[in-house]
């Protein structure tokens, strides 16, 4: 069953099945490797338990550094940022992942790059830039769709770059 049913055209928040999402919090509990509890910061995020994710978001940057793979640690950095717009931390989630998008860009990190642009895309569209986000909308989908990433992903940026036109 799938987590996130849609996004909301108000908020281009995730619509998440609770159930699905609480389940799937029950199965990664134990789990300690970095995959596992960047996963776990996006489902608290998504529920809401934003403290919950804040600390597995330090929790899952710890262990990407302990890893040394910098693209890990990229990716840990756009969870934690996603969690400071949850916090009302815009500006603090702007450089952050405007920091990813850079260093992914210089790596050639072509799907952590629109990772980063997507979620900064929604840092902007929050803090009313609706021109900047629907740059980096457009941009995140281009870049998904060239490198073959999943459809939900092109999808989700494509309805951001939607909604984004349909207020501009």
């Amino acid at each position: 069953m799938d987590i996130i049913l849609g996004y909301d055209p108000t908020t281009l928040r995730e619509q998440v099945d609770l159930q699905a999402a609480g389940d799937r919090l029950a199965e990664l509990e134990n789990r300690r490797d970095t995959e596992s509890i960047n996963e776990k910061v996006a489902l608290l995020r998504m529920v809401g338990r934003i403290d919950d994710a804040w600390d597995a978001a330090n929790a899952a940057l710890r262990n990407a550094r302990m890893t040394g793979d910098r693209e890990s640690i990229c990716r840990a950095r756009i969870r934690r940022a996603q969690v400071q717009q949850e916090q009302g931390k815009l500006d603090d989630a702007r450089r952050e992942l405007t920091a990813c998008i850079d260093e992914a860009r210089t790596h050639d990190w072509a799907a952590t790059e629109a990772f980063a642009l997507q979620h900064r895309g929604k840092v902007l569209f929050d803090h009313g830039d609706f021109a900047g986000a629907l740059q980096d909308f457009r941009t995140a989908a281009a870049m998904r769709e060239r490198i073959g990433a999943p459809d939900d992903q092109v999808q989700s940026s494509l309805f951001a770059a939607q909604v984004v036109e349909s207020r501009l």
